[in-house]
């Protein structure tokens, strides 16, 4: 095996994170919340497409539409109903809270279809030859619409009303309030847009893996908010650059060490940035006002 099929594989694995931590960190730079919840939307989103497919034989088309609307709709609701009556009471009564969601969701889910795993077919057949080496389809469609993705969220938070509405409310909440801008609406829309996300990196990642389960949220959520930590919470180049960091480390441990040690590189890693620059990659340490 060559250097570059590690590189791209961890592209592909990275590519997941970074859809995912860029909810993490869009949530965080707005209301201050680490939503420990978005990696069970992750697994509702992957549920959602695999019953449309499954039991009313959907096209996948639609099912990836739905499941992105529906997971949208999800994180919509869930701000409204479950962190919005607490945003004034400290971060510690949202943070509990988020866990409280975390496990109401999995449970929820566990109920409606059991615990037990779930086959996932594959969207991508066939494969893509680059250079000497052979890839599947969905690696290379992973990276492709995850560069897409993160371009348009690029353009969108920069370029658009709504998006300066967010950098604004981010910068300096009351302020934002007192220019007349419908903080509410923007917070909502925040959490639309990274559950959103927050499925279609399920999607690719059900297609690369084949199989769903009720937990299948904890571990890729921790990792993706690793991500997040890493480029720096609340950044969204960070948490895209994060996100591809995490994904290449992952396949080099595989590749080079064992694959046993993966999630032990990981979170050493988060250790390690944490000990060295709390504050991440491109974050960037704020003072506090006494």
């Amino acid at each position: 095996m060559t250097l570059a099929y590690f590189i791209i594989n961890g592209l592909q694995a990275g590519s997941i994170y970074a859809l995912v931590a860029l909810g993490y960190s869009m949530v965080y730079g707005i209301v201050k919340l680490i939503n420990f919840a978005h990696g069970d939307i992750i697994m509702v989103g992957a549920y959602c497409t695999w019953y449309l497919m499954s039991r009313h034989s959907a096209p996948a088309w639609l099912a990836v539409v739905c499941a992105v609307v529906f997971c949208a709709l999800l994180g919509m609701t869930i701000e409204r109903v479950a962190y919005r009556p607490l945003r004034k009471t400290g971060r510690l009564s949202l943070l509990v809270t988020a866990i409280g969601v975390s496990f109401l969701l999995q449970n929820v889910v566990q109920l409606m279809f059991t615990a037990d795993p779930r086959m996932f077919g594959n969207f991508f057949t066939g494969a893509v030859v680059i250079g000497d080496r052979q890839f599947s389809t969905a690696t290379v469609a992973t990276i492709a619409v995850s560069l897409v993705i993160m371009a348009a969220l690029t353009l969108l938070v920069r370029r658009t009303k709504i998006g300066k509405a967010m950098r604004a409310v981010s910068e300096d909440f009351d302020a934002a309030q007192l220019m007349g801008i419908n903080v509410n609406n923007t917070i909502s829309f925040t959490f639309a847009l990274g559950s959103g996300l927050a499925a279609v990196g399920a999607i690719f990642y059900c297609c690369s893996y084949s199989q769903i389960q009720p937990t299948m949220g904890g571990m890729l959520g921790l990792k993706a908010f690793v991500a997040a930590v890493l480029g720096g919470i609340g950044s969204l180049p960070g948490a895209m650059i994060g996100g591809i960091f995490i994904g290449i480390a992952e396949s080099f441990t595989k590749g080079f060490i064992s694959s046993k040690l993966t999630d032990a590189v990981v979170f050493g890693i988060l250790i390690v940035v944490l000990l060295i620059k709390p504050s991440g990659i491109f974050g960037v340490r704020a003072g506090e006002k006494v």
